[in-house]
């Protein structure tokens, strides 16, 4: 049985204490850093041809900004910046929290580009920057996490490491909608900071690298 699913099933029927959670320790830190740039950079020089296609793609078919900005909450809860391609019509952004099944402010390839978290490309260069990781929690919308550390105990414990692209909860959970879903999403996340090992953190990135390719979307 791998990690992963040794994790999902400890998440799935074990109550999670909210005791000891701290970040990585220093040497957990510079190994996530060194795959970080490594594969990150590597990721950003090798995927810039499809980014170069993708803003054609997104000039054709909606009008407005190539790059969709908004306010995520980073390492002990300090706000930044987190980008990724529009996927939206700009007239239509914001008039909702959550992404709706069959939304219709999603144009049509940014349909494709979140089905294959092609969107989530520009965040690479939160992740040079040392804003994100490639691994870890999902970086939150500033006013949803205002939302859930009001209904949610432990919630900002997710805050005592950097964000991730992807991250276990990404590959063990579906999408979730509302203070349910990030609850649950919460105990994956906690786990996935506790059990931090560099095996882990290679598992969690070939499998996304799978869902991805499978066009499952994450």
């Amino acid at each position: 049985m791998s990690n992963i699913t040794k994790i999902s099933t400890i998440a799935s029927i074990s109550p999670f204490t909210l005791n000891k959670v701290a970040g990585y320790s220093l040497f957990a830190f510079l190994q996530k850093r060194i795959i970080d740039l490594t594969i990150g950079g590597s990721l950003l020089i090798c995927c810039s041809p499809v980014m170069l296609y993708v803003i054609y793609r997104i000039k054709k078919e909606s009008k407005g900004p190539i790059l969709f900005k908004q306010s995520r909450i980073g390492l002990n809860g300090e706000p930044f910046y987190c980008y990724k391609f529009r996927s939206m019509h700009i007239q239509r952004e914001n008039t909702t929290y959550y992404t709706q099944d069959h939304d219709p402010r999603i144009f049509p390839f940014g349909l494709l580009m979140r089905k294959m978290r092609i969107d989530e490309l520009p965040q690479l260069w939160n992740v040079i920057k040392g804003e994100m990781h490639l691994v870890g929690p999902r970086a939150e919308w500033d006013i949803l996490v205002h939302e859930y550390q009001k209904e949610i105990h432990g919630y900002h414990n997710r805050h005592n490491v950097r964000p991730g692209i992807t991250g276990l909860a990404q590959v063990l959970y579906p999408y979730g909608r509302g203070v349910k879903d990030a609850r649950k999403k919460l105990k994956y996340d906690l786990i996935y900071i506790n059990k931090w090992s560099l095996g882990l953190e290679l598992k969690i990135i070939w499998k996304t690298i799978k869902i991805v390719l499978a066009k499952k979307g994450v």
